[in-house]
């Protein structure tokens, strides 16, 4: 190995890199046709799982591949080409659709299974750089995903091939999931850890304190016994409610500080005296991310969640919301 260029124009190398690649983009755009087609109606139509296989490089982005058909409603999983053939392939059955990458389209350890894809029955698309290669002639569908150039100076090192490939199982993976109707929802169920899952699966329900924690009292009640309720409960508000247990006002720690402003007495004063009629209200199977909303709207840290007469069964505050990663 010779001695580095530490003088080496770092930028004109990676732009040469982004251009090449570019190009093979551009290239393989203009090449899509019918076979892309028939590919997504054999996926699409697939009773069993799409299983990606390859080796090398080609297995690293089949990984990708196969993750991201599986996280945008198409089933499927990655299985290396070479545990294949010593116990892996029982992995596949019968409705299985085969996705096999190989730039060459001649790697040993795909072609070997070829004959074993044959006696099960199983559709096979091959993604190759080689239109005569022995997976592209034995596929039921072949992708051609063959570069002009490398971005490698030397025309070795898989770059703009690699790139080529997992543009297009990108494109499948997209497709797909048009076609499907898939919906952000759907995403959300597959992702229920990710910050989008929890923004639209969790609702107000999911995160709201219920039961003894929920600061209540009636609308008659002396404000000295709102404070007890307050100090005991500990959110810094307290519902008030009439006799039928409706929400008619809340009570507030700000609303203690301009009673006694105002007031200065308050031993005789009732909670209906002093209360904030109304109140913010939320419904229980609001999304989380909603109920986000509403706060920063009225620049607000808590909700009382209402049933359908408008009693009190809950309340929200905008520290469970950040504890629970909505915001």
């Amino acid at each position: 190995m010779t001695t580095p260029d530490i003088d080496h124009d770092f930028l004109a190398s990676a732009r040469r890199t982004l251009s090449l690649e570019q190009n093979a983009l551009r290239d393989l755009s203009e090449r899509l046709d019918t076979p892309f087609t028939h590919a997504c109606q054999h996926m699409l139509e697939c009773r069993g799982r799409v299983v990606v296989t390859g080796v090398g490089k080609s297995g690293h982005v089949g990984r990708k591949i196969a993750a991201t058909l599986a996280s945008t409603g198409t089933p499927s999983f990655f299985v290396h080409a070479g545990e294949a053939s010593h116990g892996d392939l029982g992995m596949l059955v019968r409705d299985d659709l085969v996705l096999a990458l190989s730039n060459s389209g001649e790697t040993a350890e795909l072609t070997a299974l070829l004959p074993l894809f044959k006696r099960l029955g199983t559709t096979m698309i091959a993604m190759t750089g080689n239109v005569s290669s022995s997976l592209a002639r034995h596929a039921d569908v072949h992708l051609d995903v063959s570069v002009a150039q490398e971005a490698c100076p030397l025309n070795l090192a898989p770059t703009s091939s690699t790139t080529a490939t997992l543009a297009l199982g990108d494109a499948l993976a997209i497709a797909l999931l048009e076609a499907r109707r898939f919906s952000p929802e759907d995403f959300a169920l597959s992702h229920p850890g990710g910050t989008l899952g929890k923004r639209l699966l969790l609702r107000v329900e999911d995160l709201m304190h219920t039961g003894d924690e929920l600061p209540v009292v009636r609308n008659d009640a002396l404000l000295s016994e709102a404070l007890i309720e307050m100090t005991r409960k500990g959110h810094g508000f307290t519902c008030v409610t009439d006799e039928r247990d409706r929400l008619v006002g809340i009570y507030t720690d700000g609303d203690l500080r301009r009673t006694i402003d105002r007031h200065g007495d308050v031993r005789q004063l009732t909670i209906n005296d002093v209360m904030t009629p109304g109140g913010r209200t939320i419904e229980a199977e609001t999304l989380a991310a909603e109920a986000v909303r509403v706060m920063e709207d009225h620049r607000i840290t808590a909700l009382v969640v209402v049933d359908t007469l408008l009693r009190p069964i809950g309340l929200l505050k905008m520290h469970d919301l950040l504890r629970s990663g909505i915001v």
